[in-house]
């Protein structure tokens, strides 16, 4: 019988172990059905032979749909997810319409767009890796360098030490020019308090250099240091395809990391924005300890010391003063009262006041009285770096939000600060510079708790002013800019 099966070419069940051909078909379905999930999920993992997918990579010149991409329609600005599922796990970007699709395999959202829109190039935003779809393959070409530069852009060492050593102008897709690093800010509903503030931080260039080089921050799982270093290195993009930035991204982790305290839908303080971001990226940094030194407290932060004086405040059960060394980011100075009455030609007049008239209140010896707080005196005892500067415009009532028109006067270089409040000394007696050249200056047009905010830039490289509102950035003169209603200033120490 055994004999007769063979010549006829029969196998004998029998003797072959069910093992030989591989798993019942019932058992084998399993694995092929996880091999596609894990495709749909995550295309980098191996899939099983039996499942027929080509992994194929081919050139650009192989490829008859790269002449399909359209450069202006893309934008990676945008919070990265699907805009079907509204997942932000394994996203592609359309390559031809711009719009963000999950998945790569048979059922997913990205799948059946090329096959419905005829859309068929693909480029995955986790690392820039571009595919064909439907046709399941890789492509490769140095074409596409722009794009995925403009999806992640990058800096060297040495390119960062050239910022500020030449002049250079960029030309974005429609022809424009605009210039790296003073570019505008999308203003996307009133979150224009928030680009302000971001303009004015990056122009401190011990900041920006350290957030132009990811690795510096690598191991910081922060998702706010994340995404305040994709905006600096957009911000500072020689090869972007428009000459604004949207800083959707980052806005949606202030979101997140503040609980909502800042929004995009609802102006807030620049003040208040600018002290929580700082102290967040600080405490991001360095892992929560506050005390631990950071990029933000090497270029930001002073030391003041502050006496209060016995039977009050702190010091209330006291017989001696009590003195204190408390480190700083930024400094308060308080305008004078704003006038109640018109004058003679029955005219407002909107009173004017020196900055080094409102800087003596750290001079050590002006008394500062405060119910709670008692009666104090100030003194710097260490510069910073970059001096921080507020001018409180604002005050609150218990009815409402009153706004003080006084113009500061204040110089846009060369500030001497000792010509009004005594300078620390130095290791060797002598006291420590303490010049400065004004970098950033916010000023607050309209009511309070209405208007908008701009900022004014100084492009250190070619030694000029520019106004930036949102989108708009235009030169303006230096006169022009002492006589704006600062509300944030932002000085550099001159070596």
């Amino acid at each position: 019988m055994k004999r007769d099966r063979e010549e006829a070419g029969l196998e004998d069940e029998t003797e072959q172990p069910p093992e030989a051909d591989g798993a019942p078909p019932q058992e084998a379905a399993q694995p092929q059905a996880a091999a596609q999930q894990e495709y749909d999920e995550d295309d980098d993992k191996p899939l099983m032979a039996n499942y027929k997918m080509s992994r194929s990579m081919r050139k650009g010149a192989e490829c008859p749909y790269l002449d399909t991409i359209s450069r202006q329609n893309l934008d990676f600005d945008f919070e990265k997810c699907c805009s079907v599922t509204l997942s932000g796990h394994n996203v592609y970007a359309c390559l031809v319409c711009g719009k963000y699709f999950q998945g790569r395999g048979p059922s997913t959202q990205a799948y059946t767009h090329a096959l419905e829109a005829g859309h068929h190039m693909y480029m995955k935003v986790v690392d820039g890796r571009v595919y064909c779809l439907p046709d399941m393959y890789e492509v490769q070409d140095r074409s596409l360098a722009d794009i995925q530069y403009v999806l992640n852009p990058t800096f060297t060492a040495e390119e960062v030490s050239k910022l500020d050593t030449a002049v250079r102008w960029a030309r974005a897709l429609d022809g424009s020019e605009y210039m790296p690093g003073l570019v505008g800010l999308n203003n996307m509903k009133q979150n224009d308090y928030a680009n302000v503030v971001a303009q004015a931080l990056i122009r401190v260039h011990p900041i920006r250099d350290f957030f132009l080089r990811p690795e510096n921050y690598a191991s910081c799982q922060s998702l706010l240091v994340q995404r305040f270093g994709e905006l600096v290195r957009k911000v500072w993009n020689p090869r972007a395809f428009k000459g604004q930035v949207s800083p959707h991204e980052f806005m949606q982790a202030v979101m997140s990391a503040s609980n909502k305290r800042f929004i995009i839908d609802k102006q807030s303080d620049p003040l208040e924005f600018l002290s929580w971001l700082v102290n967040t990226l600080h405490l991001d940094l360095t892992g929560g300890k506050r005390k631990k030194r950071s990029i933000i407290t090497d270029c930001l932060q002073g030391e003041l010391e502050v006496v209060t004086e016995a039977g009050t405040g702190k010091a209330k059960e006291a017989m001696q003063d009590a003195t204190d060394h408390v480190p700083f980011l930024m400094l308060g100075l308080d305008l004078p009262a704003a006038p109640l009455f018109k004058d003679a030609m029955d005219k407002v007049i909107i009173p004017q006041v020196p900055i080094f008239d409102i800087l003596r209140k750290f001079d050590g010896e002006l008394v500062h009285e405060d119910i709670k707080a008692g009666r104090r005196r100030f003194r710097v005892t260490r510069l910073p770096r970059f001096l921080v500067l507020h001018v409180r415009r604002f005050l609150k009532n218990q009815f409402f939000v009153e706004k003080n028109p006084t113009i500061v006067n204040f110089p846009v270089k060369n500030m001497e600060l000792s010509a009004c409040i005594p300078v620390p000394k130095g290791p060797n007696g002598q006291p420590v510079p303490s010049k400065y050249d004004l970098v950033a200056s916010v000023v607050h047009e309209g009511k309070a708790g209405e208007g908008l905010y701009r900022v004014h830039i100084h492009r250190k490289v070619e030694d000029v002013w520019y106004e930036v509102q949102d989108l708009r950035v235009t030169d303006v003169l230096p006169q022009m800019v002492a006589l704006s209603e600062t509300y944030l200033q932002v000085y550099e120490l001159k070596q």
